[in-house]
């Protein structure tokens, strides 16, 4: 049962204090479940929101549906998606009764300008920590750029991106295991 509560409560903060989406969390997400729980690897998370890029539905929640699943089964699935959805349902509910009175003030705008800075800031931390964790030869090197350069000059899906790089993965390790 205490597991069931931190696994809630720990998604419940990263949902109330994550702006941005999937990517603004993976900071909380490193302190949270690798750091402070160790409920799952980095390499694990990497993977998690991997298959969560190619999964329908929103990163943030199939990654707590997947970090959920692997330490309670199909309950700690149920608990850490409630967790993580719960926040933004509240605040939403909250604001849809006052957007219309507030929307217009400089001092919202401002502060929301604000916080789209500094989730820019915590992506790109992210960002930088999963490169120096997932590129670890010339071959994953060289799976990131084909890819980043695909995503940013092309039209091709995310989901179509993961999926090649990660056969092109696959392959390579096959080919190392041969070579041995």
């Amino acid at each position: 049962m205490r597991e069931l509560i931190a696994l809630f409560t720990s998604w419940f903060k990263m949902g109330l204090f994550t702006f941005g989406g999937g990517y603004a969390m993976l900071p909380m997400i490193q302190k949270e479940v690798i750091e402070k729980h160790q409920w799952a690897s980095e390499e694990e998370v990497m993977e998690y929101y991997a298959v969560g890029q190619v999964t329908p539905g929103v990163i943030a929640v199939n990654t707590a549906t997947f970090i959920g699943y692997k330490i309670k089964g199909i309950i700690g699935a149920i608990v850490a998606t409630l967790g993580v959805v719960a926040p933004s349902i509240i605040i939403i509910t909250i604001i849809a009764g006052l957007i219309t009175n507030f929307s217009e003030l400089a001092i919202v705008q401002s502060a929301l300008k604000g916080i789209q800075v500094a989730v820019c800031v915590l992506m790109l931390r992210a960002i930088i920590k999963l490169f120096k964790s997932g590129i670890k030869d010339g071959a994953s090197f060289a799976i990131f750029l084909g890819a980043l350069l695909l995503s940013y000059f092309t039209n091709i899906s995310t989901m179509v991106l993961v999926l090649v790089a990660g056969v092109i993965g696959y392959c390579l390790s096959l080919i190392k295991k041969e070579e041995k």
